[in-house]
């Protein structure tokens, strides 16, 4: 039999710093720091994000190791975020991952943070068979993309402005709920009506997204309520949630039902880190079932940014000898 092939990866496009072991495939250890720094500024602050990976990246790089119960030294190649992301951010992965590379002399592997996202319907049992079609949904990105095999994926549609999870925070920070505002939507939802208030669905052609358009609609609606009842917010938060929430998964949904009905895939997956939200979630398996889909959404550790997404990919880049040399620089907005 083989040796067994073991990929150390590094994730730290944004704020998470996150370490991940795998072999052959096989997730061993997933860790992952995150910042609470960025609250107090309803947002992430790009300066303090890179200072607190530098900080983090060592001591979350050996609890991967420990946990995985795997010496530095028994790793066959080094995986790491490229693009896209803050760029501080991701030159502090990029550094790490390429000093470990030339001290041990081992491949390293760039990957691409979005393609990650799509493999992590990869991770574990069950699999989806090739082709399938794969909606990836964070703060930053929003596509449809359809996969033939781990290294051969066509971004069939994206978001031509805002992204949906930015849709999410955007529309919490205007109800005034703090940062990280999506899932608190996601909270009070669950106790509301959507179908209380209405907002409307962009009328955009093919399989691209646009988000703009409904978050001005809710920044609108909430105004002239406000002028009529300065406590309207408060009294209806619920049910403008749910109607909120409502709007942005059908918007999803309903592109993603077009692209299958195109190409004829039924093999579906979910992914990214909005993947995480309940009413997403249960559209998601209901419209499945209405279309006789084979439905996939990772583990909820692998949804939101993590490094097992990126030992995943970075395993199939080993197997196809897709290295890359120490000249590979980190891209903010890197194309696939």
């Amino acid at each position: 039999m083989p040796n067994p092939v073991y990929i150390l990866a590094i994730e730290s496009s944004c704020d998470e710093t996150s370490a991940s072991v795998c072999v052959d495939g096989r997730i061993l250890s997933n860790v992952i720091a995150t910042q609470d720094v960025h609250r107090k500024y309803g947002g992430v602050v790009p300066e303090l994000a890179s200072r607190a990976h530098m900080e983090h990246i060592v001591p979350v790089v050996q609890a991967a190791l420990d946990e995985a119960n795997c010496p530095l030294a028994s790793m066959h190649a080094v995986a790491f975020t490229q693009a896209p992301g803050l760029i501080g951010s991701l030159l502090v992965g990029a550094g790490f991952a390429k000093s470990i590379a030339l001290s041990l002399d081992i491949p390293l592997i760039a990957v691409h943070h979005m393609q990650a996202h799509v493999l992590a319907n990869l991770i574990g049992d069950p699999r989806p068979a090739f082709p399938f079609l794969c909606l990836t949904v964070s703060g930053g990105h929003t596509q449809i993309v359809q996969c033939n095999s781990p290294l051969d994926m066509h971004v069939l549609g994206e978001t031509l402005d805002d992204a949906a999870g930015e849709a999410f925070d955007k529309s919490a920070k205007l109800l005034g709920l703090p940062y990280p505002g999506g899932p608190l939507i996601d909270q009070h939802a669950r106790n509301g009506n959507p179908a209380r208030f209405e907002f409307p669905e962009p009328q955009i052609p093919g399989l691209d997204f646009s988000f703009s358009g409904v978050k001005t609609s809710i920044l609108y609606f909430l105004q002239d309520q406000q002028k009529r009842n300065p406590l309207f917010v408060n009294e209806n938060l619920d049910d403008i949630c749910a109607s909120i929430q409502h709007r942005i998964v059908t918007i999803l949904l309903h592109k993603l039902k077009k692209a299958s009905l195109q190409t004829g895939i039924r093999e579906i997956c979910l992914s990214g880190g909005v993947a995480a939200n309940s009413g997403l979630r249960l559209a998601f398996d209901e419209l499945g079932k209405k279309m006789h889909w084979n439905t996939y959404i990772p583990a909820m550790q692998y949804c939101t940014d993590n490094a097992g997404m990126i030992a995943i990919t970075g395993y199939y880049k080993y197997l196809a000898g897709d290295f890359s040399s120490l000249e590979t620089s980190a891209s903010a907005r890197a194309a696939w």
